[in-house]
């Protein structure tokens, strides 16, 4: 073989290697499509041999039957506690406090002595119109026994008329010189009793503005207040619509025109648990505010009112009327409706527009979007999160956290209306 012919047989076998490399790498190319092919639809068998995956568990909420009964509406207000009666105590007669007799800020009975002023001056002063007073008896006895002289004389023409008349005047003259020496005594006696001062009212009384040592200008130097503490008055101011209203269920019957019972309650109390009536309304409308005030009369034998509290009042608003009743925690708000979850037989929430109403005795009146029987989620509220919701619900009654204090506060309510009847009839007489 010739040298030039080795490349030439080269070149003749270069396509056949070529041919069989292509056909190599061919078959690697579908070997791996088949095996890639069958594990896509191996999986999507076992994708489609699995279940659906399951709904999210039920719920676990609490759920209440929605209260049906006969009420009253109760109108809020708020108001300031006054005392009955506010004294500012002042001296009658002049001079240097002596003795402080009482206790400040401890309560008083009428009559209790709680300042003394010297009272030496007006001992002395006392001494003299008692002198004075029998000078002018001495001189009255005197003028009597002239004149009934003078008229024995006159009878027998052995006076002249000029003289027994002249006795007789100053016999006159000698009583009428008597009942002013009694009435500057008793004045003298009147101004010794007054450099004791008294409490005109029984309450409690404030600081000494005077101690000892200081001098008391009559009519002008503030001693001490007083305020009386048993009952009080609850002072408040209601609306137009609210007066209205109030004289229109007054004129139909269904709501006294006087002495309306009230429930009061103070800022650190739960409800309304004082009870009282209303014992007085303005005779006018302040036309700068739109409002009347009005005026609660009610009993503090346990001192728990001071005046000048700040003051919770409710006033029976209404006759009696059918009404239906929720817990404000089961009330939800979404942009400017109100709704709540009601739970029906199929154990699904469902969501209920509601209109609601004042709120009696803790829970809240439902005007429309509810039915007697319904049983609506009370706690659990935000696990609820679309309707037909399925959920596990747990009966509970429906409760309120005011619901103890106002029960007790409608069983007070009697015993302190007689209690305030009481009061004024005592007073009257």
């Amino acid at each position: 073989m010739n040298d030039y012919a080795l490349p030439r047989a080269r070149s003749m076998r270069a396509p056949a290697d070529r041919f069989v490399r292509r056909a190599t790498f061919g078959g690697v190319l579908a070997l791996t499509a088949a095996v890639l092919l069958g594990l896509g639809t191996g999986g999507c068998n076992r994708v489609a041999a699995e279940p659906a995956a399951a709904g999210p568990p039920p719920a676990d909420v609490s759920v209440a039957t929605v209260v049906s009964r006969d009420v009253k509406q109760w109108d809020e207000f708020t108001g300031r506690v006054a005392a009955v009666e506010t004294v500012e105590l002042r001296p009658r007669v002049a001079g240097y406090i002596e003795r402080v007799a009482f206790q400040e800020g401890q309560e008083v009975r009428k009559g209790d002595l709680l300042f003394v002023i010297d009272q030496r001056p007006y001992r002395a002063e006392l001494a003299q119109a008692q002198a004075a007073l029998e000078q002018a008896r001495s001189a009255a006895r005197l003028a009597s026994a002239q004149d009934s002289r003078a008229r024995a004389l006159g009878e027998a023409k052995l006076i002249s008329r000029d003289d027994a008349d002249s006795r007789h005047a100053n016999h006159d003259q000698a009583a009428a010189a008597v009942r002013g020496a009694e009435a500057a005594l008793a004045q003298a006696q009147l101004r010794l009793q007054y450099t004791e001062v008294r409490a005109p009212i029984g309450g409690r009384a404030g600081r000494a503005l005077v101690t000892t040592g200081n001098l008391a200008q009559p009519d002008t130097t503030l001693l001490t207040t007083l305020v009386s503490m048993d009952p009080v008055q609850v002072y408040f101011e209601g609306d137009e619509q609210t007066y209205l209203r109030y004289g229109a269920l007054a004129r139909s019957g269904e709501r006294a025109a006087s002495r309306n019972p009230v429930r009061v309650g103070l800022a650190n109390e739960t409800g309304f648990p004082h009870a009282g009536t209303v014992d007085f309304v303005d005779n006018q409308v302040d036309p700068r505010t739109g409002t009347i005030r009005a005026r609660a009369l009610v009993p503090n034998p346990d001192r728990v009112f001071t005046p000048g509290l700040f003051a919770r009042v409710q006033v029976e608003g209404s006759g009696v009327f059918p009404a239906l009743l929720v817990d404000d925690k089961a009330v939800l708000t979404d942009q400017d409706r109100k709704y709540v979850w009601v739970v029906g037989a199929d154990k699904t929430a469902q969501r209920r527009d509601v209109v609601l109403g004042a709120q009696i005795d803790g829970l809240r009146v439902v005007r429309s979007g509810l039915k007697a029987g319904d049983h609506v989620v009370i706690d659990g509220v935000q696990k609820v999160f679309f309707p037909g919701m399925p959920v596990k619900a747990t009966a509970v009654p429906m409760q309120s956290p005011g619901k103890a204090a106002a029960v007790a506060a409608i069983q007070a309510a009697d015993a302190a209306h007689a209690l305030l009847d009481n009061d004024v009839i005592a007073r009257a007489n």
